[in-house]
This record gives C-alpha cells, sequence and structure tokens, in this order.
C-alpha cells in the first residue's frame, strides 16, 4: 500500500545542527569572561555587574511594557472613533526592546552588550527591518494550503485599503422584517 509519503529520511538543516553548539560555547564563553573579569576586578565588581545588569534590564522591559500598552490603548482608540491606526515601521515595535531588556537580565557580559547594542534605535530599526523581509521572504515561498499561505492571505492589500473579501449571513428570523432589501439572495462567490 502506498501512503504518497517518501520514505528518504529528511535532511537535518544547518540551523538545528549548530545551535546547541553555538549556546554551548556562548556558555562556555560568558562564564570564562566572568572569572577573567573576577580575576582583574574582584568577585565584589562582578557581583556588582550582574546586578546592575538584571536592574537596567527590568526597567527597560518595564518601560517597553507600559509603552506597548500606551500604544494599544491608542489604537483602540483611533478604531472607535472611526479612525484608521497608522501602520508601524518595522523595528518600532517594543519586542526588540524586551529583548535587549531580557538580553541585559541574563547573567552575563557578552548578553549585556548584545542588549546595550540592541538599545540603539538605529541597530533595531535594522534588524527590524531584516527580520521583517525575512519573514516576507518565508511566507512567499511557502507552498499553498500551508500556515505561511494563510498569513500571506490575510496580508493582501487593496489600493484603498478598505476592501476585504468576504461575505455577508443574515439570519432569517420569522416575524416582521426592517428595511428596504427584504428579499432572499444568493450568497456571492467570486
Amino acid at each position: 500500500m502506498t501512503t504518497g509519503m517518501t520514505t528518504a529520511p529528511r535532511r537535518r538543516s544547518p540551523a538545528r545542527t549548530f545551535l546547541p553548539l553555538a549556546i554551548a560555547a556562548w556558555l562556555i564563553l560568558e562564564i570564562w569572561l566572568l572569572t577573567v573579569v573576577a580575576d582583574a576586578a574582584g568577585g565584589l565588581a562582578v557581583a556588582a555587574l550582574l546586578a546592575g545588569g538584571i536592574v537596567l534590564g527590568a526597567v527597560v522591559i518595564k518601560r517597553a511594557g507600559r509603552r506597548a500598552f500606551k500604544n494599544l490603548a491608542s489604537t483602540f482608540q483611533q478604531a472607535q472613533q472611526g479612525q484608521q491606526p497608522a501602520p508601524q515601521q518595522p523595528g518600532q515595535g517594543n519586542g526588540l526592546t524586551m529583548l535587549a531588556g531580557l538580553l541585559l537580565m541574563l547573567p552575563g557580559l557578552i548578553s549585556d552588550v548584545a542588549g546595550l547594542v540592541l538599545l540603539l534605535p538605529p541597530v533595531r530599526a535594522w534588524i527590524g527591518r531584516r527580520a521583517s523581509r525575512s519573514l516576507e521572504r518565508k511566507m512567499a515561498s511557502a507552498p499553498a494550503g500551508s500556515f505561511g499561505d494563510a498569513f500571506q492571505q490575510a496580508r493582501i492589500h487593496y489600493p484603498d485599503g478598505k476592501v476585504v473579501q468576504g461575505e455577508v449571513v443574515r439570519e432569517e428570523r420569522p416575524g416582521r422584517q426592517d428595511g428596504p432589501d427584504v428579499a432572499y439572495r444568493p450568497p456571492l462567490t467570486p
């Protein structure tokens, strides 16, 4: 009996092969750098650096969360007033800022430097643009009927931005019908 599936083994992607090795190397490097700093400046200095990173990371995450909540509230207000919310540019959101705070909170000097660099607006914008382009490429190359294809269909843009494909389903209630359009209409099909 044939099921239509190939029996050839799937090839493992290079990212799945090297990601665990890269994480292990990063952890070893972090520990080694902390011991070097502890030898040079003392254990109290290392403890102060780690505590400062945790506090700074918490402050960054808290501010980004407040800003995200404020943006969400203003978007809801604009939607209630019938205004179209302005689209956000890649890298202008709070996700990368929260990632920077998380990197600052992780113990280690390399993660602290990466978090501080990620706090710079040009770096955040550049990473946001790259991530957006990468996601767009992945969605465009996804086969039909996949999860990526669903996202691509949801993001179809029209010239005026107000046209949405769909059909209206009205419940037929017995009794009084209001309005000029009381006759049955078949659903629209493309």
